[in-house]
């Protein structure tokens, strides 16, 4: 047997990660009566969820007052992850457990506030939109409500996870996430308001293996709790290969991603194959951002204050032509899958419903244009003027203007 290595001796079993997990909630846990737990139906959270509700049934923990489960509803998460938490959710319920259902408001939603609004597609440069809209934003306004029910601050539990680098690490800083981490996990641990909540990472030293093992062999059993529905969590992410695949999801389709890899390894399952129409929603994404399907701030326009724009001939939102065209083609893509699911006795997908589509319909009737945009500039392939812009002027970001 070769000697042990320097990397060896960080390496702690499934049962030292428990231990530890334990002794962090009966130490920071006591603190508080009230906990509540952001759930994103991920890999990770979902291991938080399951453990923390074992270790306080079978005693380990003391179970404080009240505890509640935020599910972080995108509406845009991989099906068999959102499949798999409808389904979670429902035990929880039966078993008395508080899970209060966090989504954005209508206007606010992915499709709405795209194509309804016409604010183009998220992307990794000037226009990041997405996570904080749809995921953070109405974290922070569920706790904020939990907080004025509780009048006093709440312990938010959450399942960012660094591996056993977080034993040494002190400091959490993650987008999209490594090591196999959820899409924006790390910025519930960074912008969570402190004067609602103090943030606790309970499986922070987790390894992935110890996340595969707990979803796929232990939470199951009927003595960790008999999560069954947590073994087609493993399952969306690639099922007994999951481990070496190493995969991270994040939505569908997501324009920040450089492939679509989550649907990829879903698709890959016969029993998810129905869902291959998915995968028309990121050449959509890709296709809208193109100059042809936007407007064009031109040169000279000034703002209400009568100051010129600084950053003119800049590429501004969708076109109406554009977004009725996007609609149709999400719109045949959901119909297509489901019409798959019918045929093969599979669940059927709700990624844009009647209300959203009813809305962005609406908003279209009521000529609707992100702030500082009236519909009435240019398309965003015509020939146009080059303004005098400085480099600090090209840097002013369509996100102000939205």
């Amino acid at each position: 047997m070769p000697n042990p290595t320097l990397f060896d001796a960080w390496r702690i079993s499934m049962h030292e990660s428990i231990e530890l997990t334990q002794a962090s909630l009966t130490a920071y846990g006591q603190k508080y009566r009230h906990w509540a737990i952001a759930w994103s139906g991920g890999k990770d959270s979902t291991s938080l969820l399951t453990v923390v509700l074992w270790l306080i049934r079978a005693g380990r923990v003391p179970a404080p007052e009240t505890l509640t489960v935020c599910y972080a509803d995108t509406r845009m998460e991989l099906p068999p992850l959102a499949i798999a938490a409808a389904e979670i959710m429902e035990q929880l319920r039966a078993q008395g457990i508080e899970v209060r259902h966090v989504m954005a408001p209508l206007d606010k939603r992915y499709f709405v506030y795209m194509l309804g609004r016409g604010v183009p597609p998220p992307n990794n440069n000037t226009l990041r939109w997405c996570t904080e809209q749809i995921k953070v934003k109405p974290m922070e306004a569920a706790l904020r409500e939990l907080y004025g029910e509780r009048k006093e601050k709440i312990l938010m539990l959450t399942g960012v996870r660094q591996g056993e680098s977080a034993i040494r690490d002190g400091r959490i800083a993650m987008s999209c996430g490594r090591n196999g981490a959820e899409c924006g996990q790390g910025w519930y641990q960074e912008t969570l308001p402190d004067e609602l909540c103090d943030k606790l990472a309970p499986l922070l030293h987790w390894r992935v293996c110890h996340v595969w093992a707990w979803l796929r062999d232990w939470a199951p059993k009927e003595e960790y709790g008999g999560w069954f529905s947590v073994s087609a969590v493993a399952d969306a992410y690639g099922g007994d290969e999951a481990e070496e695949i190493n995969a991270r999801t994040g939505c569908l389709g997501c324009p920040l991603a450089n492939h679509d890899t989550a649907l990829d390894i879903a698709l890959k399952s016969p029993r998810w194959a129905y869902l291959e129409s998915l995968k028309g929603l990121r050449p959509l994404y890709r296709e809208i951002r193109l100059p042809q399907y936007r407007k064009r701030m031109p040169p000279g326009e000034a703002r209400k204050d009568g100051v010129l724009f600084t950053n003119q001939n800049r590429l501004g939102p969708l076109t109406m032509d554009t977004r009725a065209m996007a609609l149709d083609r999400v719109l045949t893509i959901q119909a297509e899958v489901n019409a798959a699911a019918v045929a093969h006795h599979r669940p059927v997908i709700d990624i844009l419903n009647a209300e959203e589509e009813a809305r962005i319909r609406e908003l279209w009737s009521l000529n609707t244009w992100p702030n500082r945009w009236s519909g009435d500039e240019p398309i965003g392939d015509e020939p146009y003027e080059e303004a005098n812009q400085t480099a600090s002027a090209l840097a002013f970001a369509f996100a102000e203007s939205h």
